[in-house]
């Protein structure tokens, strides 16, 4: 057989070259096909492997760059609008696109140049659409219909890993939602605790990964509320002060509602290491009343709130309200018992000790008629006797119950909550008809002012004791705070404290000064005055 009789016309050779190719096509489909579905079951057991839901959405991103053999793959995490919330790509990057869109590259992919086809399947949860799943520059050509199936079979399986990993998530932050809350039950609960609302800001600030916590009370008026406490970046700062109330995350608390500042609510207190962080505010409601707002803040740079730290922070504020109305309960219960106490003491004094001191003193008064010569001496025994009636009938009016309402009784309980960060306790004495003219607005003036100026010997005397004395005449109504600190310091650094003093003292036509004492530490002294016709504050 000559070589003639081998050749193959064109059209022959033709048609055979593509046969040839057809039957090696079809010997590499079922090797690829089982290729694919190998990769596809290691991106599954690979997705699936995961509990913590950050780390399952960068397995999710890895697995589909293998997948499909693409350059590039990114995760848009959608938020409660719809829109993508943040970005996670195959590069490390975790961030909020620049794209507003709900696909979040909006015809690119953020961070590069250029791309070639994309492709991108979205990621069906069990509430909805959680993110888009998406890939890029496909190292063999453009993506077929197999990579489709691929990335769609991948979505699915990412689904499920990301449910379990948000029940992962939830039955977590339950347990530590649990732990937290038994933690601030017995230390509510516990006769040592004084301060009640400081547990509750330590505990939550633990819980959430707070960088600063604090609980907002409502203010002597309606445009303003005081930070009772504070916890965390520049509390020493803020404790004590007052903000205003309107248009604020806290004066939406206050009206019962859970709020963030990505509502357009500020947080007028925050300084600037915080002012562009996410701040979350929920009610404090105690036996049926919002006492305050629980407010917790990230600084800036850091993670926003998800919605499971908004639920953490509205049910922790729930069950603590009843654990802080059970603190209160068992406060009143003691204070009931101090005054049955203090009641029974003072009819013992009245009954007993000044009958028989009246008694021996009317014995010294016939003894010195009957001994002249001793009348002088028997005399000044019975002046003493006579003085010290007069300090136990003093004792007798200090010992006995006033009305939960009235100035001495509020200004005896701020000395209470200061125990917690002064002691030993504060001292404090009563000079004059404090509750007769100190009512009212001016009651609330005289509270706010030993509260704020207690509150400074603890943040910066450093003192050993502080004393208070409230004095009223005819003339005013004199505050007077003395601690045996270290003294005032050469440059004040901060005075928002002492200016709120001044200009409460100001309101009402009268003066405020902090100088040093002649014998070491401070003073601070708040006077007012009284109009004469009416004896009450200007």
């Amino acid at each position: 057989m000559d070589d003639d009789s081998l050749r193959f016309t064109d059209a022959a050779r033709s048609e055979l070259e593509n046969s040839i190719g057809d039957l090696a096509e079809r010997a590499r489909n079922p090797l690829d096909a089982r290729q694919r579905l190998r990769d596809l079951l290691d991106a599954t057991r690979s997705v699936a492997a995961g509990l913590e839901l950050e780390q399952v959405l960068r397995d999710v991103v890895e697995a589909a760059v293998t997948l499909v053999h693409a350059d590039y793959a990114a995760l848009g995490v959608l938020g409660g609008d719809g829109l993508v919330e943040r970005l996670i790509d195959s590069r490390g990057a975790a961030r909020v696109p620049e794209t507003g869109a709900d696909q979040p590259f909006g015809g690119s992919v953020p961070g590069t140049s250029t791309m070639g086809m994309t492709l991108g399947v979205p990621i069906r949860t069990r509430d909805g659409i959680f993110a888009h799943l998406y890939v890029a520059n496909r190292a063999r050509g453009p993506f077929d219909v197999q990579d489709e199936e691929l990335i769609t079979a991948l979505a699915a399986t990412a689904a499920v890993a990301i449910d379990h990993a948000r029940l992962y998530a939830e039955s977590q932050r339950s347990g530590q939602l649990s732990i937290a809350l038994s933690e601030v039950t017995a230390a509510l609960l516990s006769p040592d605790t004084g301060d009640i609302f400081g547990v509750v800001a330590e505990h939550i600030a633990s819980l959430v990964g707070a960088d600063q916590v604090v609980i907002v009370v409502p203010g002597a008026s309606a445009g303003e509320h005081r930070i009772d406490t504070a916890r965390g970046i520049g509390a020493e700062l803020i404790e004590g002060t007052t903000v205003p109330g309107h248009g604020s995350v806290v004066s939406a608390a206050l009206t019962g509602a859970v709020v963030t500042s990505d509502e357009r609510l500020r947080a007028p207190w925050l300084a600037d290491e915080l002012a562009d962080g996410s701040t979350v505010a929920a009610p404090l409601t105690v036996s049926g009343t919002v006492a305050g707002a629980l407010c917790v803040t990230r600084a800036a740079g850091s993670a926003m709130f998800s919605p499971i730290d908004l639920a953490t922070v509205a049910e922790f504020a729930s069950q603590a309200g009843l654990a802080i109305a059970l603190a209160w309960a068992r406060v009143d219960r003691h204070r009931l018992d101090v005054i049955e106490d203090r009641a029974r003491i003072a009819r013992d004094l009245h009954d007993h000790v000044i009958q028989r001191l009246f008694g021996t003193g009317l014995g010294l008064q016939a003894l010195a008629m009957q001994a002249p010569q001793h009348a002088r001496a028997i005399d000044t025994h019975i002046n003493e006797i006579d003085a010290a009636i007069a300090d136990i009938r003093t004792a007798i009016f200090t010992l006995r119950p006033s009305s939960s309402e009235s100035a001495r009784r509020r200004l005896l309980d701020v000395v209470a909550e200061m125990t917690s960060i002064l002691l030993p306790a504060p001292r404090i004495s009563f000079a004059g008809p404090v509750d007769l003219i100190v009512t009212g607005g001016l009651a609330d003036d005289v509270v706010a002012v030993v509260r704020e100026s207690l509150v400074n010997v603890a943040r910066h005397a450093r003192a050993d004791t502080a004393d208070v004395d409230i004095t009223v005449s005819s003339s005013g109504v004199i505050v007077t705070v003395d601690d045996d600190g270290i003294g005032l310091p050469s440059q004040l650094s901060r005075a928002s404290g002492t200016a709120n003093l001044a200009a409460r003292a100001r309101a009402l036509g009268g003066r405020f000064a902090l100088e040093s004492r002649t014998s070491g530490g401070t003073r601070a002294r708040w006077c007012v005055p009284l109009q004469p016709t009416t004896g009450v504050a200007r």
